[in-house]
């Protein structure tokens, strides 16, 4: 038996195998759960080489990693056809250790102004600490060059922004950052691997929320960010001193490892872990199921009088339906819409019998939310305004429900209201 896969093997298989084939320890399917917070050595030289890097693969504190966690890192790198991964105890954590650590103030920053709700707060803390941030229409390349400056050091997008669905201009970026030599940073929670790998538009580096679709069971939190191997990082200037040591492309992620990682403590637990990895070898099948009922239901809203907009990536009345045709190999489970009548929001979102109204996304189960009053509230009318967002617009996450079941009941509750 080979210990490796074919190269060109799909991702469900690569996902199902990705433990096995690594030679967990006595035969285990899965890699288990390694709880153990400190490591020892029958060597005290080997314990000094972890510390300073050279000695490979070995553990010495469980807050910069275990071998569970690392079996995931693994596991993300290998999907997003990386360098290398770091995973964190939530999605916003990686965005913030990334922010915190490659970032000094005085510098600057071009942001989609379409962002999700927390990383849209999480700029104003930037901003706070002297850091620059310039929130654009990044669906237009353009509004992105144009924000550019001379203190600029990234750009961050999200495949598909949470909850307008608006799709920046993702490979126009991608060859503008390559030009200028700026990390191009892709959030690609909504999407995920089966839909779309970031590293086709030249990405930096890759966000990963591992609670939602890459887990995709609603029972662990979890966040990665993985570097894809393509920026300099030679020539970028806020790497220290002291991780400027042998192959550069590693420099990136050991910055954000030792910073952000060691110092900040935002660490993914053992147990967290191995739910994740147990719950991505379902991952492909999973996004297959909640796509194909998205793209359902959000045809069935645009056709009905009660509604008055549908966002969904994969109808061709979408701003970029282009792009997503071109890059996309499917939507997302991820669909938004407003009715006619706004007041009738809430009323109709009771009437549902299927989807559970509350926060989160990419469950197995069906989730609703009106976006305003809730996920939304604290931004503000003019953020919401300035993101696209409608007083009336909904949110819903598609489950693994059957699609004729959810028709049916988006039938139902509509005839109510």
């Amino acid at each position: 038996m080979t210990s490796s896969l074919h190269k060109n093997t799909q991702l469900s298989t690569q996902l199902v195998h990705a433990d096995y084939k690594t030679n967990p320890e006595h035969g285990a399917m899965h890699k288990p759960i390694h709880t153990s917070v400190q490591y020892g050595f029958n060597k005290v030289e080997d314990l000094i080489g972890v510390f300073q890097g050279t000695v490979k693969g070995g553990f010495n504190y469980a807050r910069q990693g275990t071998p569970t966690t690392a079996a995931l890192e693994a596991r993300i790198t290998q999907m997003e056809s990386g360098h290398g991964s770091i995973v964190f105890s939530t999605g916003m954590a990686a965005i913030t250790a990334l922010m915190l650590t490659l970032l000094k103030t005085g510098d600057h920053i071009v942001v989609s102004r379409y962002v999700f709700g927390n990383t849209n707060s999480l700029m104003g803390t930037l901003r706070d600490l002297g850091i620059q941030v310039s929130m654009v229409d990044a669906t237009q390349v353009a509004e992105v060059g144009n924000a550019l400056q001379a203190n600029t050091k990234m750009v961050f997008v999200e495949t598909i922004a949470n909850p307008g669905t608006q799709i920046p201009d993702l490979e126009d970026i991608g060859e503008l950052c390559k030009q200028l030599g700026l990390l191009y940073v892709i959030d690609n929670t909504v999407a995920s691997v089966a839909v779309f790998k970031p590293i086709q538009v030249g990405a930096s580096l890759v966000i990963n929320s591992l609670t939602k679709t890459v887990g995709g069971h609603g029972v662990a939190l979890g966040g990665s960010v993985t570097d894809t191997g393509l920026f300099d990082w030679s020539v970028y200037p806020n790497i220290f001193e002291a991780y400027r040591q042998g192959d550069a492309k590693a420099w990136g992620l050991q910055q954000i490892r030792k910073k952000g990682l060691r110092d900040m403590g935002a660490s993914l637990s053992s147990e967290q872990a191995h739910a994740i990895a147990v719950g991505s070898e379902t991952m492909a099948l999973r996004v297959k199921q909640s796509s194909d009922s998205a793209l359902a239901l959000a045809q069935f809203l645009e056709k009905h009088p009660k509604v008055v907009k549908v966002n969904y990536p994969m109808l061709p009345s979408h701003p970029q339906y282009e792009i997503a045709k071109k890059l996309f190999k499917q939507g997302s489970w991820l669909l938004s819409f407003e009715l006619k009548d706004t007041p009738t929001g809430l009323a109709f979102i009771n009437h549902l019998q299927i989807p559970i109204a509350a926060t989160g996304l990419a469950d197995t189960r069906s989730l609703i939310i009106p976006v305003a009053p809730t996920i939304l509230w604290e931004a503000g009318a003019q953020a919401r305004a300035n993101m696209g967002i409608g007083d009336g617009l909904i949110r819903f996450s598609v489950g693994l429900e059957d699609t004729n079941d959810l028709l049916a009941d988006f039938e139902q509750a509509l005839a109510k209201v």
